[in-house]
């Protein structure tokens, strides 16, 4: 945690102060989208932004990274039944926070950051670009003023367009005038305020003309007061465990997008880990004091740096601002009307479908597109929560069978100055021959077959060879790979040759020595290179000219590059 009075600098205070301020105003009317988004009492989406947006900036390592209820994980949050059908969604809701705090800070302590990279990008277009279309389906109860029916979002927004009838004028007038303010006073001088201000006056629209338009105070009364700390339900940690998890990943990924690109005041880039710690705090935070889950906001980050945010002060200053609303104007709040946020929430959706995106990864393969495209159409029809954890398991398929299918084994040729050349590995091992081969690409398990594929053939003319395998910066190889070497070397020995390892690594040579692979090519056989790259190998080259020269009788002289 920082020291508050670093913070405090004269020359930047005003700056911080005015993006603060900025940033918490239009906080509020996307705090309570959030929550409407998310299925739940608006004010838990207002207090998570206000309480995650604080206790962020004081733990995060980013001094930009805004900790909101994104809209991705809002729909995750809509999509978990365990909450809505729970005994006390309320206190279910809160613990759904905490328990997605403990498995972020988990994933900072133990510097967990790496296990992002799994996730291709082919993947998270297709999620977000459906959590997009997601956000805008989802609304359209709220927008059209009609209670659709169906098993999910897609089925609920036919069920919407055929009885259209149904649907309620002055509520669509309402959204629609809310979306068109939106567009054209962002680019007025109110910019990012222009939001705030086409809420209260697409709210004000209906009073005006005498319209029965459904308003937040319908739903869920605004207290003018500060959330109280509550206490977890632990006897629901079992059935929200997986939903946590999921939640985790994606306000995870999202943050790691923040910490990227937003550099610190003083040009370095923020450490990941130390932002999954803040973002787990804020969340544990949010839980605690009556808030939905949160996550690394980016339209929200790059609001409050826009804003002209100095330093992670404008965050504190945002929090602030929240709460003296909440408590100022918390009757005012209630009136806003329910379609003025549903409109909002279907800008924000559109806005998240990056059509150059999806046309980017279209254009990168077949594979690509169709993992993108799975990943797009479960992320529609199924829950969110399994969707993200169903495209996770898909990025690590695609990563294992990319990288099996990357092996390269080449054949290197030592000249009589001690010269290497690289050249194509013979399909079939030459008799009276030595042969060094030099793998490339990941060895581990599900790549041992590929790699037993490329190795030269052991056939019935091979007599008298030596097979110099170096495995020089390979440190674990697993025991299927073991078994491919055990076979190597028993056939290579039922040809009367033999097979040869260079390794500098102690773990390797254990490995070896468990899996009987030493005992079958012999310990005389086993190299153990050292700091001089190709020393080790020459000698074993030598040797193994020296051995075939030995057991070569009346064959043809082994080749040599010279």
């Amino acid at each position: 945690m920082l020291k508050l009075r670093s913070l405090f600098q004269k020359e930047t205070l005003k700056d911080d102060a005015v993006a603060g301020v900025v940033l918490g105003v239009e906080s509020v009317p996307d705090g309570l989208a959030g929550g409407l988004l998310a299925g739940v009492n608006p004010v838990f989406g207002l207090y998570a932004y206000m309480v995650g947006t604080f206790t962020g900036g004081l733990f995060t390592s980013s001094s930009f990274m805004a900790v909101q209820a994104t809209g991705a994980m809002a729909i995750v949050v809509a999509d978990i039944g365990a909450v809505h059908s729970a005994e006390d969604p309320a206190r279910a809701l809160f613990t759904l926070s905490i328990l997605t705090g403990v498995v972020m800070l988990a994933a900072g302590l133990l510097k967990a950051g790496s296990i992002l990279r799994f996730v291709s990008n082919a993947v998270m277009v297709g999620f977000i670009n459906a959590v997009g279309i997601n956000i805008i389906l989802g609304q359209l109860d709220n927008f059209t003023g009609y209670e659709s029916e169906g098993a999910n979002r897609v089925l609920r927004a036919f069920d919407t367009i055929i009885n259209l009838g149904q649907a309620s004028w002055p509520t669509i007038t309402v959204g629609i005038a809310t979306i068109g303010l939106i567009l054209l006073l962002e680019r007025t001088k109110l910019k990012a305020l222009g939001m705030v201000v086409a809420i209260i006056v697409g709210s004000a629209i209906a009073p005006l003309l005498g319209w029965d338009v459904a308003i937040l105070n319908d739903i869920a009364e605004i207290p003018r007061s500060l959330p109280l700390p509550m206490m977890p339900q632990f006897g629901l940690i079992p059935v929200l465990a997986i939903p946590a998890l999921s939640l985790a990943f994606i306000g995870l990924v999202q943050g790691a997008g923040i910490s990227a690109n937003f550099p610190n005041p003083d040009g370095s880039y923020p450490d990941a880990s130390q932002d999954f710690v803040g973002q787990g705090v804020a969340n544990v935070a949010a839980g605690v004091f009556q808030g939905m889950p949160v996550g690394g906001s980016m339209s929200a980050s790059s609001l409050v740096k826009t804003a002209g945010a100095k330093s992670r002060l404008a965050l504190l200053i945002a929090g602030v601002v929240m709460a003296i609303v909440i408590l100022v104007f918390g009757s005012v709040v209630g009136s806003i009307a329910m379609p003025a946020l549903a409109g909002l929430l279907m800008t924000v959706g559109y806005r998240t479908v990056k059509p150059a995106d999806i046309k980017a990864v279209w254009k990168t393969g077949g594979m690509q597109a169709t993992v993108m495209g799975v990943t797009f159409a479960l992320t529609m029809v199924i829950a969110l929560q399994y969707a993200v954890l169903v495209g996770v398991g898909i990025s690590m398929i695609l990563y294992i069978i990319k990288q099996s299918n990357q092996i390269v084994i080449k054949r290197w040729l030592i000249s009589t100055d001690g010269d290497l050349r690289e050249v194509e590995a013979p399909s079939d091992v030459p008799s009276n021959d030595v042969v060094v081969l030099q793998p490339y690409g990941s060895l581990f398990f599900a790549s041992a077959p590929v790699f037993e594929e490329k190795l030269p053939n052991v056939t019935d003319e091979t007599r008298n060879a030596v097979v110099i395998l170096r495995l020089r910066g390979r440190s674990d190889l697993g025991s299927t790979f073991m078994d491919v070497l055990l076979r190597y070397a028993e056939a290579l020995r039922g040809q009367e040759s033999k097979l040869v390892l260079v390794s500098a690594d102690e773990n390797i040579h254990e490995q070896l020595a468990v899996a009987r692979v030493t005992a079958v090519v012999g310990s005389q056989n086993v190299y153990t290179s050292d700091e001089w790259v190709g020393r080790t190998l020459k000698q074993a080259y030598s040797d193994g000219t020296g051995w075939v020269e030995t057991h070569r009788g009346d064959a043809t002289e082994p080749r040599s590059e010279g």
